[in-house]
């Protein structure tokens, strides 16, 4: 039985560019190259059929560690909530008023970036603080 190696995560979006640019600015990720042959994933997009242009989007840790992010245009909006979301781990080791501070910095910073607040969770006794944010195409997301 072989074992998974790597894993990327993709996400059903209407602006494939757009929601891959926020998870950039969020994560500290990075636009991977164009295809050999292109200067610029404009020029490559440029030559793809109409109804493909703009389609899909990428994103990765420019380290290499963390997993490649894929966006794909679909024809169809966010409707629930999702059923699996990504924690940003920003609070990792931090403990009360300091873990919110800290959240609510990188929170601060990411609304900035066209996210939205949705809710600070507060520590329970059993979990710390997180706040639960979306992404600029509504995708919840929480900073951990």
């Amino acid at each position: 039985m072989t074992a998974a190696r790597t894993v990327q995560v993709t996400f059903d979006c209407a602006e494939p560019e757009k929601v891959a640019r926020f998870w950039c600015a969020a994560l500290g990720y990075e636009i991977p190259a164009p295809p050999s042959g292109f200067d610029s994933w404009a020029a490559f997009n440029a030559v793809l059929p109409l109804d493909i242009q703009g389609s899909a989007f990428a994103c990765q840790d420019p380290a290499g560690v963390g997993p490649r992010l894929f966006f794909q245009r679909v024809p169809e909006g966010k409707v629930v909530k999702n059923r699996l979301h990504l924690d940003v781990r920003v609070g990792t080791g931090l403990v009360g008023q300091e873990r919110v501070d800290a959240l609510e910095a990188e929170c601060a910073r990411l609304v900035d970036q066209g996210a939205q607040r949705v809710e600070l969770l507060p520590a329970s006794g059993v979990d710390e603080a997180c706040i639960v944010m979306r992404d600029v195409e509504g995708n919840e997301f929480c900073l951990d």
